[in-house]
């Protein structure tokens, strides 16, 4: 790359707190096996950090697997279990309060606290966690948000929260689910994938 002058445009490493122990009571079930027969059967659902001027803001994405949509978001400058219920209740909301859903992410504590594992219950959705380190067990998350953070997010961050508010929301619902082709739906669009299910 030196020798062709390009530079990378990947943000450094951000470091987040390490957990205790692993969740193993919660089975992963999809086990990398991703590709699902329609909407609303399973969601994966993660957390990516963002710079926003002064410090970071933490972005909680709900992902529906059949077409790789964005369903469901929220951004705070907390990493808790209210980013995630906000997100999660959003995807509810939006996708009619469907039935049977499976919920697929990560073994953080924003997904493991009694509040959002009730929320999940109220719902009627099925949890499902991937294995402690294993980031391909929730690929499709992971390549979201290295899709957003590559082709969107500024290399510097955002010089505001409502900044980044609004362009994650300008990426996610006029660019990501309208207009950006996807390998995984044959080249379609998330949305026009879903239209022609």
């Amino acid at each position: 790359m030196k020798e062709l002058g390009l530079v990378s445009c990947q943000q450094p490493a951000h470091r987040y707190k390490r957990g205790g122990h692993e969740h193993i009571a919660i089975p992963n079930h999809p086990e990398r096996q991703f590709a699902v027969t329609e909407t609303n059967q399973v969601w994966c659902g993660n957390v990516t950090y963002i710079w926003t001027g002064k410090r970071w803001a933490y972005l909680a994405v709900v992902l529906d697997l059949f077409a790789r949509k964005p369903v469901g978001r929220a951004m705070l400058f907390s990493l808790d279990s209210r980013l995630t219920i906000k997100a999660l209740e959003m995807a509810w909301e939006t996708r009619g309060k469907p039935a049977g859903v499976m919920f697929h992410s990560v073994q953080g504590s924003h997904y493991t606290s009694r509040q959002f594992r009730q929320l999940l219950w109220r719902y009627r959705i099925r949890q499902s966690m991937s294995r402690r380190g294993n980031c391909r067990d929730n690929s499709p998350m992971e390549r979201f948000f290295r899709s957003l953070k590559n082709a969107w997010v500024p290399v510097t961050g955002y010089i505001s929260f409502s900044d980044a508010a609004h362009a994650i929301t300008d990426y996610i619902v006029g660019y990501y689910s309208v207009l950006r082709p996807h390998e995984y739906n044959g080249g379609l669009p998330p949305n026009e994938s879903e239209n022609r299910y």
